[in-house]
């Protein structure tokens, strides 16, 4: 095979690559009873040979649809690569997806066998495989519990790969055979399908080709200076499109490493362990991470507590400068290199990001103070702004161009334009080539000349940033004409630890109130520490203590906005903590944790009614889906808070502008 990246278009390819060039250098671990083991490129290619041969004995061919669901874990990941080398296709699916859930995306897919982790995901799609024509084999990686289950047509994955290796002896032309067939496949081919997570409807099945995600997969690499050196440590769900690229596609690019966790309880601790280079984390892990700080230093000493307090705040002072490399005066320098030695170090160490070159966020908005906090401590955290329909990259921030209300410049070889109406429209080398038997919406989200539209609002600074106000669709007008721009508020909301989630309404109506889901950790800790006694997150929720805290937080993000002239209109007047935390399995959250709002509007009608009604409080019974599938109900007489906004400029009309 010729060594020119061109040639190396698909990842079958890039894996017959690797185990020529790289065959001795680690490529996967993954930790199990505290112990890491480590796959070799070498050793990787044997693994997916014996189970590529395997799925053929099993009867898979080019065009099946295969369902990998499962947590991060080495023979998931390499079953991607297998099915590909037989010009299958993978659909990852959300691993904590309900039964309903998963047979949709099975049904869809025409899914003809499913690779999954353990006996919960084997019983799940047996629960559904009904509904499920097609399917023909289900392969587990785990084998506990399942002893005595009808394995006429489920296989363990060890035996899949033994089908293979037996193949492969008696066989010698079935090897020349599966390379020959590497050798054939195209950048142009197709190489996934991943299913959008539904905020507003039914996911959709992006199908991305080789070159899609090779060149995108390039194309964040070369940007980084990545390379075969670097560790990245696999944790987020593996039908994300953000984990394909990072924990998948990157990996077989450059040749650097892939960690799987032992658990999610251990991925801190991990990252630690094997000195992450290269990370990739959605906000709420940021957040989560800075609550659990600001809880614990709230325990802390007062000397501790004073130390942590006054470096943070030179960090925030003088931190970015810094790391950007702008001038900072010496005595400064010298201070924050002090508190790099008492607070900051340690601190990263605690968060596994000793060793971080580059870090990214991405999936939806973090907060600007969220941002810079970790920024002031010397991680290089940066935002990206991309889709799944993108293969992930539409934006990206360069080294000492980074800032927090942006989210970079477009992309190498990504064009951006802004449409009348303040929509964000792109194209480049990683659009998708469409919805899986969906032309309808193909058609309305990608143009004849290859735009997409991203359902975004938003526009280019005069630094030729590109800033994003929030969801096209979301961004909408008050009564009196100002902007309403609900994410953005709702971020602000969520730099107190105290609020773990928020949900702003104010669209068509008089003025802007939010729906707040306190931080159990966060707010639990308080309440020991001031002796508040409660039974649930239901009465905690609710005590007047904790509406009194959270309506100062209301208070301080309506001083805040006050002082931005297009958000000073949108000020919090009213607002009531829910009776229980908005959770995916309610369908109130997407699989990665973004808010369908059109959902909770219907669902908790009465209690906005209530919000703009001028109601002190409102009784409500929700129906709520336990861990073992069984429906139950939580109700509550929910109190509503009045909260003083704060004189402040008209707003301009921002939307309009930026168009112009």
């Amino acid at each position: 095979m010729a060594n020119a990246a061109a040639d190396r278009d698909t990842f079958p390819k890039l894996l017959l690559y690797n185990e020529t060039t790289r065959g001795s250098r680690p490529a996967i671990r993954e930790k199990d009873f505290g112990i890491w083991q480590t796959w070799t490129w070498g050793q990787v290619a044997a693994e997916i040979r014996a189970l590529a041969l395997g799925l053929v004995d099993l009867g898979v061919t080019a065009g099946d649809k295969v369902a990998l669901i499962g947590a991060n874990r080495p023979r998931l990941y390499w079953t991607f690569c297998a099915v590909q080398s037989l010009g299958a296709v993978p659909v990852p699916v959300y691993k904590d997806s309900v039964a309903d859930e998963m047979a949709y995306v099975l049904e869809h897919a025409e899914i003809a066998l499913a690779v999954v982790e353990d006996q919960e995901q084997v019983d799940k799609v047996l629960s559904v495989a009904d509904r499920l024509p097609g399917l023909r084999h289900i392969i587990y990686d785990e084998e506990r519990g399942l002893r005595n289950y009808d394995h006429t047509r489920l296989h363990s994955f060890a035996s899949v790969q033994d089908r293979g290796r037996r193949t492969m002896d008696t066989d010698p032309g079935a090897l020349v055979h599966w390379v020959a067939g590497i050798e054939a496949t195209k950048g142009s081919d197709l190489a996934v399908i991943l299913y959008t997570s539904g905020t507003t409807g039914r996911p959709k099945g992006v199908m991305l080709t080789f070159d899609n995600v090779v060149i995108a997969a390039r194309i964040g690499a070369e940007f980084d200076g990545l390379d075969e050196t670097d560790e990245v440590i696999a944790y987020l769900p593996i039908a994300w499109v953000g984990d394909h690229i990072f924990s998948y596609a990157q990996s077989y690019v450059t040749g650097f490493c892939v960690n799987c966790p032992e658990s999610p309880d251990t991925i801190v601790e991990d990252r630690r362990e094997v000195g992450t280079t290269y990370a990739f984390a959605p906000p709420r892990v940021y957040e989560n991470l800075l609550t659990l700080t600001m809880v614990r230093m709230e325990d802390a000493g007062r000397l501790k507590k004073k130390m942590f307090d006054f470096f943070i705040a030179h960090a925030d002072r003088v931190g970015e400068a810094i790391l950007d490399g702008r001038p900072v005066a010496l005595k400064d320098r010298l201070v924050y290199k002090l508190g790099d030695w008492l607070v900051y170090g340690p601190l990263k160490n605690r968060f596994g990001f000793t060793h971080i070159r580059v870090a990214y966020t991405a999936g939806e908005a973090i907060g600007p103070e969220i941002f810079r906090f970790y920024r002031s401590l010397g991680l290089n955290l940066k935002q990206l702004y991309g889709q799944t329909e993108a293969a992930v990259y539409i934006t990206l921030q360069p080294d000492a161009e980074i800032y927090a209300d942006t989210v970079g410049r477009p992309a190498p070889g990504v064009d951006i334009k802004i449409s009348e109406t303040g929509e964000v429209l792109y194209r480049g080398p990683g659009v998708f080539q469409a919805y899986y038997k969906n032309d309808e919406a193909t058609a309305d989200t990608k143009t004849a000349d290859g735009w997409v539209r991203s359902g975004d609002a938003g526009f280019f600074d005069k630094t030729g940033h590109l800033k994003i106000i929030d969801r096209a669709k979301d961004v909408g007008r008050l009564n009196d004409g100002a902007l309403f721009a609900p994410k953005y508020i709702e971020n602000k909301l969520k730099f107190f630890p105290n609020i773990k989630e928020a949900v702003a309404f104010g669209h068509g109506r008089d003025f802007c109130t939010v729906f707040i889901n306190i931080d159990l950790v966060a707010v639990g800790n308080w309440a020991e520490r001031n002796n508040v006694n409660y039974a649930s997150y239901q009465e905690l929720a609710g005590h007047p203590l904790v509406y009194e805290m959270i309506e100062r937080h209301v208070a301080q993000v309506n001083r805040d906005l006050a002082a931005e002239p297009m958000m000073a209109a949108s000020q919090i007047r009213r607002f009531l903590v829910l009776h229980k935390e908005l959770d995916a399995d309610d369908g109130e959250l997407t699989r990665t944790q973004k808010v369908r709002r059109g959902f909770i509007a219907e669902r908790y009608a009465p209690l906005i009614e209530a919000l703009y009604d001028g109601s002190a409080e409102r009784f409500v019974a929700t129906e709520v889906t336990f861990e073992d599938g069984r429906k139950g109900a939580i109700s509550a007489t929910v109190k509503i808070r009045d909260v003083a906004t704060v004189a402040a400029p008209s707003a301009p009309n921002i939307i309009r502008e930026a168009a112009e």
